[in-house]
């Protein structure tokens, strides 16, 4: 069985570590892992430059919950970090005062660095990152092309997707979102490969603007997705009209989609019509907009959405495959 997830934050974290739970259980090794290959295709749109270190939060975030190194309450970082080298910093001047690296976050970011100074990609020194824990899942940017996201505000100010989300909240209305260098990016080796072999494509409950939408968007991943022999099922990261983490509500207004299981569905669209979608997860709470996804040629299953923990995630995860079949 090969799988592959398109991915990105928080949520994309959790669900991959469902997918490995299930696919442990469903086809087992013989020795507590998985004859199962899963690649994560990871954006990279959040990554930036900050303080000459170049930080690529959705690779750490997947990295470090697959480890179980992360950070459960707060959400980002590893867990029993320390924030000393972020104070000197602070108080030299240097980089953001709102934006907080833990003394070990920064250790992957220096590693990170030095890797890209010597000349390896982006997807080489994240094989040199992650082959520090057994994962169970091989991670591969989307691109190994810088593609950072900038946000378009009202007044017409742009700045870096993270000044908008970490600093201001995402409070601050949203006009358009542009990924850099989009146009001349393409994918990183291994991405198209992976989903055109696969016998099942998910698209994780990310953020499907600056997530998902951001790994759609480097040339050549969505007509990848149309074109795979695959099924592909995606996963609303919408429950009952709120979104489950983060501000992806605020994302998907600027781009005038409601922050609904069935719209977001219908932005994502049907393989038939277009789209990138052959199935789509929709939560309990969210049963009543089944006719809807399905009026837009998408096959809808109703499940329980909510990751609250590894076996949770792991029923979200068979009922995607479940979904493909």
């Amino acid at each position: 069985m090969k799988i592959a997830v398109l991915s990105g934050g928080v949520g994309g974290a959790r669900f991959l570590r469902g997918v490995r739970a299930h696919a442990r259980e469903a086809y087992p090794d013989g020795a507590g892992g998985s004859t199962a290959a899963i690649t994560a295709i990871v954006n990279t749109g959040d990554d930036m430059w900050l303080s000459a270190l170049r930080i690529a939060p959705d690779l750490d975030s997947i990295t470090y919950t697959l480890a179980g190194e992360s950070d459960e309450e707060r959400g980002w970082g590893r867990v029993g970090e320390s924030e000393r080298v972020s104070g000197e910093l602070r108080a030299y001047g240097v980089g953001w005062p709102w934006f907080t690296l833990g003394d070990l976050d920064i250790g992957t970011h220096l590693a990170r660095t030095s890797m890209l100074c010597d000349g390896l990609t982006l997807a080489e020194a994240t094989d040199r990152i992650t082959a520090r824990w057994p994962l169970g899942v091989h991670l591969i940017p989307a691109t190994n092309d810088e593609v950072e996201t900038h946000v378009v505000v009202e007044d017409g100010t742009i700045m870096h997707f993270q000044e908008w989300w970490t600093r201001h909240r995402a409070s601050l209305p949203a006009r358009e979102f542009v990924q850099r260098n989009v146009a001349a990016a393409v994918p990183a080796p291994g991405v198209c490969e992976a989903i055109a072999s696969a016998d099942v494509v998910l698209l994780a409950p990310s953020n499907p603007v600056v997530s998902i939408g951001t790994v759609l968007g480097i040339p050549g991943i969505r007509d990848a997705v149309r074109s795979t022999s695959a099924a592909v099922v995606g996963v609303s990261p919408i429950i009952g009209g709120s979104v489950v983490r983060g501000m992806a509500d605020a994302c998907l207004t600027a781009i005038g989609v409601a922050t609904t299981a069935d719209a977001v569905a219908v932005h994502y669209g049907s393989r038939g019509s277009g789209g990138v979608l052959d199935a789509w997860l929709l939560g309990e709470e969210d049963a009543a907009l089944r006719d809807t996804v399905e009026a837009a040629g998408i096959r809808a299953s109703v499940v329980p959405l909510w990751m609250r923990d590894v076996a949770t995630s792991g029923a979200l995860a068979a009922a995607a495959l479940a979904a493909a079949s």
